[in-house]
């Protein structure tokens, strides 16, 4: 074996040892240097990991320990997961650094130190949703990932995270529910766990027709518990004052990672064990591409209502998610391929968002209401830069990341029954960015008022990185998106 097929198993090893050893640290800044460390050798890793699997053209299963199947877990590597490693130990990295003052402000002491075990913990959460092979173990990283995220939520306290928590734990809990009852039933009428083995179960019976019903309720179970859990409308209530209410920090890794793995996960899913024809034959795929559409529009209408500035972002999520489900929802290669690209464009874009509202926020004396930023710009040019960036994605500006992914996610939709219903949708969601995201961006750079804000928030070098990489991956995923949508179909071909 070459030893970088061992890298993606030392990338979650890394993070979970870290999480262990930052419960008895108590030196705040050690805690975060170390975090910020892990991360940094984990994207370093999962890079090289990338160009390595990218030059076999290959996808290969690595086996944990010395027990084989159906008894031993492992992990699934291919193209298709080292972009995705890549692209989230990347994020991670850039969200530590962007949100770092806020942090140091918000989550001060020992809760610094148990914030930055529970960062490490969402990191491994996340590539081993990606990884895994292995339907309990993603059960597992499922419950780690929801503790860890709420944790998150509170790292800043006060009356109004928790009652976020609460709402944010209860659905969390529904969601993880609904994905143990179809774990359950799927091993009670298979006797397997790993996904291969699985596979070829499921396609025996789907093929003799013996419990077709079961299976079909085990697919809906699955979709509809990581869709809560991924904010998948009509289910994303919780989301607003989650991720809104959150420090900076935490609010780029929930919104724009954690959603993203149970997506991630669903796809797995669907593509490894039940096949796409059954999802789409069984009427799953319909609901979910219904449900997406629903959640573009419901998400911006509810965004366009909104004052706070990070709440305007969260109902944002909601609506950048719905096209992630869309894509999934189609039940094609083309589809499939689409939603992935959404998933990296809105994991550069929403942390830079989060990123910058934090830190034009602070220049306007940490007042989050979008009136009170007015003009804030001109304290922070960069933070304004980067918002503009961001924002023009997410509305689909030629060049910006979000315009390839709507523009693959049209083209998908051509080949479907359902071409105009989305196309509509697709074009009538972009406007109603717009409106959203364009006035804010023209109030941050009225002159106007300028001088109420200070000057002193623009010098932070580890914001300046990250909203630049930022900035970049942004920009790269708008510009070059030919190698990499072709990196995520070779993925999807070896899944």
């Amino acid at each position: 074996m070459p030893f970088t097929h061992n890298l993606p198993f030392l990338c979650i090893f890394l993070a979970m040892a870290a999480a262990i050893l930052l419960s008895v640290v108590r030196n705040p800044r050690l805690c975060w240097n170390i975090t910020f460390f892990v991360a940094s050798a984990s994207a370093l890793m999962s890079l090289i990991f990338l160009s390595a699997i990218l030059c076999e053209d290959s996808a290969f299963a690595y086996t944990m320990g010395k027990f084989p199947a159906p008894f031993g877990n492992e992990i699934k590597a291919g193209p298709l997961q080292a972009l995705f490693a890549s692209c989230f130990s990347l994020v991670s990295v850039l969200a530590l650094l962007g949100g770092k003052k806020d942090l140091f402000e918000d989550a001060d002491g020992k809760k610094l130190g148990l914030t930055c075990v529970m960062l490490n913990m969402v990191l491994a959460s996340l590539l081993v949703l990606t990884y895994t092979n292995d339907v309990f173990t993603a059960y597992v990283f499922i419950e780690i990932s929801t503790i860890a995220a709420c944790a998150l939520v509170m790292a800043k306290d006060s009356g109004e995270t928790l009652v976020a928590t609460i709402r944010y734990l209860f659905m969390s809990l529904l969601g993880s529910g609904l994905f143990l009852l179809s774990l359950f039933i799927l091993y009670g009428i298979t006797g397997h766990l790993l996904m291969p083995q699985l596979s070829q179960a499921v396609a025996e019976l789907l093929s003799s027709g013996v419990y077709h019903l079961p299976l079909l309720i085990c697919a809906a179970s699955m979709a509809a518990g990581l869709g809560i859990k991924s904010a998948m409308f009509p289910f994303h209530r919780w989301l607003p004052d989650a991720h809104g209410s959150a420090t900076t920090c935490s609010s780029a890794v929930l919104s724009g990672l954690v959603l993203k793995g149970y997506a991630v996960l669903m796809i797995t899913m669907f593509i490894r064990i039940f096949s796409l024809d059954f999802i789409r034959s069984s009427g799953i795929g319909a609901a979910i591409f219904l449900f997406g559409l629903l959640g573009m529009i419901a998400g911006s209408i509810q965004a366009i209502r909104e004052t706070h500035a990070k709440r305007m972002l969260a109902y944002s999520s909601v609506a950048q998610m719905g096209y992630v489900f869309m894509g999934i929802g189609l039940c094609s290669e083309a589809g499939i391929a689409a939603a992935c690209y959404q998933i990296l464009a809105h994991a550069f874009a929403k942390p830079l968002l989060f990123s910058c509202v934090g830190k034009l926020s602070a220049a306007a004396g940490h007042d989050k209401q979008l009136s009170a930023l007015r003009g804030s710009a001109w304290s922070c040019p960069l933070a304004g830069i980067g918002f503009a960036a961001a924002a023009l994605s997410m509305i689909g500006i030629p060049l910006f990341a979000g315009f390839n992914a709507k523009l693959f996610l049209a083209s998908a939709s051509i080949e479907s029954p359902g071409t105009i219903l989305a196309l509509s949708v697709l074009g009538l969601s972009s406007v109603l960015n717009a409106i959203y995201y364009l006035p804010a961006l023209i109030a941050l750079w009225i002159p106007k008022g300028a001088e109420k804000h200070s000057r002193a928030h623009s010098t932070d070098p580890a914001f300046t990185a990250a909203s630049v990489l930022l900035i970049a991956g942004v920009l790269v995923l708008g510009i070059f998106s030919s190698p990499i949508m072709a990196i995520i179909i070779r993925g999807l071909q070896l899944m």
